[in-house]
């Protein structure tokens, strides 16, 4: 197990290069295969793994220049990778928070329209549209909602960035 971990700080920028694309990616799986529309926390909570896959991409690519500046900025992306780990870990709390009525959700919904359609088009769009709400989760398994299984990935993962950043000295 210590081999497995040693290895995985040693290769952190693929590490989190694939953590966060298969974690987003089972997310666009869940909507465009299996149907589950998401809410608006659920795409609040995309925004981060999203820039989590380009920062560590560009680590990935900078990590074996010997330059001492860019390992230096390698270190500033995993910082803004913690960063962005702890954020998506923290909109997921929220997400759950709305989920089990402890505090009041967004007011907003989602819906996808044409922007050139015809106002006719467009108030039918709203008329039949299916809102997803944020405070009823759509999935669960073992009594974890999708919002709860990645408030655990992000969470998970932004610690292990600590621990990898601590020993990346």
């Amino acid at each position: 197990m210590k081999n497995v971990i040693d290895y995985l700080v040693a290769h952190w920028a693929l590490f989190f290069l694939a953590a966060a694309s298969i974690t987003l990616g089972t997310a666009l799986f869940y909507q465009h295969v299996l149907g589950y529309a998401p809410c608006e926390l659920c795409y609040y909570q995309r925004y981060p793994y999203m820039l989590v896959i380009g920062i560590s991409a560009i680590a990935f690519i900078t990590r074996n220049r010997h330059d001492i500046s860019l390992k230096r900025a390698a270190r500033g992306f995993l910082i803004i990778i913690i960063a962005l780990l702890f954020l998506d870990a923290a909109v997921a709390f929220f997400h759950i928070g709305v989920e089990q009525k402890w505090w009041e959700g967004l007011s907003t919904c989602t819906a996808s329209f044409d922007a050139g359609a015809s106002s006719k088009e467009l108030l039918d769009v709203i008329l039949n549209a299916n809102a997803v709400r944020c405070d009823e989760p759509q999935w669960t398994l073992l009594g974890i909602s999708m919002a709860g299984f990645n408030f655990l990935i992000a969470l998970g993962l932004a610690i292990f960035g600590v621990y990898t950043y601590e020993r990346t000295k």
